[in-house]
C-alpha cells in the first residue's frame, strides 16, 4: 500500500489526568495503556481552545480559531478551507466520518448535507448529543434521523468496525470515529462499567476544595465509567485492524478535544486554562514499515497542528488554507523548535459566562510553565514543575518578575505571528454577527 490508512479515535472531554499510562491508578483503561507503550506519545499535547467546537473546526481545518470564525460552540465556519475530509479524498482516499460531529452550528439535531461535510463521504454522524443511550444520527444522504442501538459508544465502534471490514484495500482509507462520552452527564455510562468505580473510593486531586469533594468523587466515579467503555471499544477497533491484517498498514491516533476541571480549582467542565481543561492525550501509533514503534515527542501539538501532521505522517500535501504546523518530522526523530502552546478563550459563554466568572484570555504553556493575560493584563502564573496542582498563582510576584517577562514576550511573538490582537470577544461576535443571549452565550436550538 503506497500511503497508509488513518483511523482517528477522538473523545470529547477526557482530560490527560485520566488515564493509567499517565499515572492514574484508580481508572481502568487497559487498552489505552497498551496503545501508548506501543504509539508515539505526545507528551504535551494541549487543547489551546479547551471547548468543543472552536477546537473541532481547528481539528477539521487546520485554522486558528480567528480564521475559521468558530470561536464559540453552535456557530458555522465562516472560512473556505480545504477539510481534513478533502485533503485526504483529494490524495485518493476513502473517507468516513461516525459520531459527534460539532461544526455545523445549523442546529444540533439538523441534517448535515454533504457540502458542509468537510470532504468525508461515509457519514453516520449527528452535530450533538448527549444522551447517550438514545442517540440520534443520520446516515450519509438520507435525511431520515436514526438512533444508534443502546450506548453510542458501542454501536458507533460497531460502525466502525463494519466500516473498516468493507475497505477492499485498493484505495487507502481515513475514518474519524468521534465519540461524546466521557462528557457529561457522567451517570449514564451502561451499569457494569458504573459498577466499577465506587465514590467513596475515589481520590480527588489536591486542588479540588473540600467542599466540592463529595460531588466531585461522584462525578468521577460516573467520568471514570465512561473511560473504561470507551476503552473497551478502542480494544475493539485495535481487534478488527489486527485480525484483517491492517495493523502494520495504519496510522492509528487516540485524541481528545480538551479536559474536565472535575472540582479542580474549584470549578467543572473546559474553557480554563488550567491543566485539567487544556492537558490532553495524543497517542500516535506508526506502521510498522515507519520503523519506530514507541517514542515520546515533546514538541507542542495544538488543535490547527493536528491536520498538517497526519497529511505529513501519510507524505500528503498540506494544502495552503492550513495555518498549523506539521510536526511528522519530530516523529522520525528530527528536532523542531517548539516553545510552547497557545491558549486562548476568544468569548466567554456557556457554562463559563461572564455572571460565573468567565473572560477572555490569551496564554502560553510552556514545557515549564503556564501563563495568561486577561484584557485587563497579566492574570496566571504557574510554575508546573514546582507547583505540578497550580495552587500557588505567581503572577506579578517580584521572585517570578523575569520569568513573567519572558512569557509575556514569547505569548506576545506567538499571537504577532497569527495576527491575533486580543480584543474584547464582543468584537469577534460582531464581525461575524453572531446571535447573544443575556448571559453572553450564542444560543442553540436541538
Amino acid at each position: 500500500m503506497s500511503q497508509p490508512n488513518v483511523v482517528f479515535l477522538l473523545t470529547d472531554q477526557w482530560r490527560l489526568q485520566a488515564l493509567g499510562y499517565t499515572g492514574n491508578k484508580q481508572v481502568r483503561t487497559p487498552n489505552i495503556d497498551r496503545l501508548a507503550h506501543e504509539s508515539v506519545n505526545f507528551k504535551q499535547a494541549i487543547s489551546g481552545y479547551s471547548v468543543c467546537c472552536p477546537w473541532r473546526a481547528s481539528f477539521l481545518t487546520g485554522q486558528y480559531p480567528l480564521t475559521h470564525g468558530v470561536i464559540v460552540n453552535d456557530v458555522p465556519i465562516s472560512s473556505e478551507p480545504i477539510g481534513l475530509g478533502d485533503a485526504f479524498k483529494q490524495a485518493g482516499y476513502n473517507t468516513a466520518f461516525i459520531g459527534k460531529w460539532h461544526v455545523d452550528g445549523q442546529g444540533r439535531s439538523n441534517y448535515i448535507p454533504p457540502e458542509r461535510r468537510l470532504g468525508f463521504d461515509a457519514f453516520m454522524a449527528l452535530e450533538c448529543s448527549h444522551d447517550y443511550n438514545r442517540s440520534a444520527y443520520y446516515d450519509g444522504d438520507d435525511p431520515t434521523m436514526r438512533y444508534w442501538d443502546g450506548y453510542d459508544v458501542f454501536a458507533q465502534t460497531a460502525a466502525a468496525q463494519r466500516y473498516i471490514q468493507s475497505q477492499d484495500g485498493e484505495q487507502p482509507f481515513m475514518l474519524v470515529l468521534s465519540w461524546g462520552p466521557p462528557h457529561n452527564p457522567y451517570q449514564t455510562a451502561p451499569p457494569e462499567y458504573r459498577d466499577m468505580y465506587d465514590p467513596r473510593d475515589i481520590e480527588l486531586r489536591p486542588n479540588v476544595p473540600a467542599d466540592m469533594a463529595d460531588e466531585a468523587r461522584e462525578w468521577l466515579a460516573g467520568y471514570y465509567a465512561h473511560c473504561s467503555a470507551i476503552d473497551k471499544s478502542v480494544g475493539d477497533i485495535m481487534a478488527t485492524l489486527d485480525e484483517l491484517g491492517l495493523t502494520d498498514d495504519t496510522v492509528l491516533v487516540f485524541a481528545s478535544d480538551h479536559g474536565d476541571m472535575l472540582g479542580s480549582q474549584g470549578t467543572v467542565r473546559k474553557q480554563k486554562p488550567w491543566e485539567e481543561s487544556i492537558r490532553v492525550p495524543f497517542l500516535l501509533h506508526y506502521p510498522a514499515e515507519f520503523g519506530r514503534e514507541s517514542a515520546e515527542v515533546d514538541s507542542f501539538l495544538n488543535a490547527h497542528d493536528i491536520m498538517p501532521t497526519l497529511l505529513g505522517v501519510c507524505g500528503l500535501p498540506i494544502p495552503a488554507t492550513v495555518e498549523g504546523r506539521d510536526f511528522s518530522p519530530a516523529l522520525r526523530g528530527e528536532k523542531i523548535q517548539s516553545d510552547g502552546a497557545l491558549l486562548a478563550c476568544f468569548h466567554p459563554f456557556g457554562e463559563w459566562h461572564r455572571g460565573v466568572g468567565g473572560r477572555e484570555y490569551r496564554g502560553i504553556r510552556t514545557a515549564r510553565y503556564s501563563y495568561c493575560r486577561a484584557l485587563d493584563g497579566p492574570w496566571l502564573l504557574y510554575d508546573n514543575e514546582a507547583d505540578p496542582f497550580q495552587l500557588t498563582n505567581l503572577v506579578d510576584r517580584p521572585e517570578c518578575a523575569e520569568a513573567q517577562r519572558e512569557l509575556d514576550a514569547l505569548l506576545g511573538r506567538e499571537l504577532e505571528a497569527i495576527g491575533d490582537d486580543f480584543l474584547p470577544g464582543m468584537s469577534y461576535i460582531e464581525r461575524w454577527g453572531y446571535p447573544l443571549d443575556d448571559t453572553g452565550t450564542v444560543p442553540f436550538r436541538w
